[in-house]
């Protein structure tokens, strides 16, 4: 057994330790809360606060948290992560990109790059940045300015698409 609890059983000739992995199950007596800790390079949005669900965007695909979630590291993507905290309130924002860490703890740590409130977005001046990312994408702009531009639309796109079904 492990730290965690865990049996471990070493596999291959370097010795390392292979956890097996399960799924939450009711009777553990855990909370039915997930503790978040959400938080940018100059703030922090959520701090161990208890929510009922998050749902967020990772490159893996789209993950719906609940507490007792299956430890895992996810990449965030251009998207909406999105704070369930209670039956009556709901926070969404839109993140440029990140990770997300569930914890066996029932907590989760996200770390993001950028993250503001949807509500903080205009739809046409999302609409005019995009045009222009996407006309530089296109141009004979040197291929740094086009790799730029290229991310920038990913972003603008995903944020326009947040938009539409917020």
């Amino acid at each position: 057994m492990n730290f965690l609890g865990r049996t471990t059983r070493t596999v291959g000739a370097l010795g390392f330790r292979r956890f097996a992995r399960s799924y939450a199950t009711e009777s553990t007596g855990a909370s039915d809360k997930l503790r978040l800790s959400f938080a940018v390079p100059h703030e922090t949005l959520y701090d161990n606060a208890e929510v009922q669900q998050v749902n967020l965007s990772s490159t893996a695909g789209d993950m719906g948290i609940l507490a007792n979630h299956l430890a895992t590291i996810q990449q965030l993507k251009p998207g909406v992560v999105e704070v369930v905290e209670n039956s009556t309130t709901t926070k969404k924002f839109f993140v440029s990109g990140g990770f997300a860490t569930v914890n066996p703890d029932s907590s989760l740590d996200i770390n993001a790059v950028e993250a503001f409130p949807l509500e903080h977005f205009s739809i046409e001046a999302i609409r005019a940045n995009l045009a222009e990312a996407q006309r530089i994408s296109a141009s004979s702009a040197t291929e740094a300015d086009r790799a730029a531009a290229r991310v920038e639309v990913e972003v603008l796109e995903a944020l326009q698409t947040a938009l539409g079904k917020s």
